[in-house]
């Protein structure tokens, strides 16, 4: 069986590939990492802490966003030892919303609130940039839901900018598939126990695409992914002004 340390090897090879090609990380950065508890933030930070592969140095602070006033499950218990465990800087903040906001919140305002939080959180922590744990499968349902719901195409970028400059959102884990990060998180040994999981997670219609594509067969669903992920960039650089290839 594989350990821990010779997945991590390979994952970090198509981190650094994507660190490169679309400039992710460079020598100085102080990168705020989005941590739900969840397997794919999980592995971002673990990633990062083991060190990409860059001309220079870079500082990783992990961020999690504590929900429970909310009504969302309750992560820091588990999370707190295993920031100290790994030896990184860390910040817990509870998320704050407006008194008039409805609850409990819908999926959008939930990650929007939750996203606010985390950018003040970097702000405070002096970041940069901010990481999420987003991955080709998250860009492939992304362009789906997109043409399905919005009549256009759209994707996850692998960075965009926000507040005129101020902050670089990354993604360092858009090239690898979900697949590949539930290996490596069991293979870490991480438990992850449906109490966990987001109450409304279910109800989402992320969570239905994401079922739809899953009815594909496994040696298919790679292509699917692949061509979503092609789509998206392709209409991503036509608005720019560049052309699609």
């Amino acid at each position: 069986m594989a350990t821990p340390e010779t997945i991590a090897g390979f994952l970090l090879k198509s981190v650094n590939r994507a660190v490169r090609d679309f400039d992710l990380i460079v020598d100085g950065d102080r990168i705020a990492v989005g941590v739900s508890g969840g397997k794919d933030s999980r592995t971002l930070l673990d990633l990062l802490t083991r060190g990409v592969d860059i001309r220079g140095d870079y500082e990783v602070v992990a961020v999690h966003i504590d929900g429970t006033g909310v009504g969302l499950p309750d992560q820091t218990a588990r999370l707190e030892p295993w920031f100290r465990e790994l030896g990184v800087e860390y910040l817990i903040k509870p998320l704050e919303v407006p008194e008039q906001e409805p609850l409990p919140m819908d999926c959008f305002r939930c990650s929007w609130n939750r996203r606010k939080a985390l950018f003040f959180a970097a702000d405070e922590l002096g970041c940069n940039k901010v990481a999420f744990g987003h991955h080709a499968d998250d860009a492939a349902v992304t362009t789906l839901m997109s043409m399905m719901y919005k009549g256009q195409v759209e994707t996850l970028e692998p960075r965009l900018e926000f507040f005129q400059g101020r902050f670089l959102m990354i993604r360092p884990l858009i090239t690898l598939s979900e697949a590949e990060i539930r290996r490596y998180a069991k293979a870490c040994g991480w438990v992850f126990s449906p109490e966990l999981a987001c109450p409304r997670e279910g109800s989402a219609r992320r969570a239905q695409i994401e079922q739809f594509l899953a009815t594909f067969p496994r040696k298919e669903r790679g292509q699917i992914r692949a061509n979503l992920w092609r789509v998206g960039q392709q209409s991503h650089r036509a608005q720019d002004g560049e052309p699609a290839l």
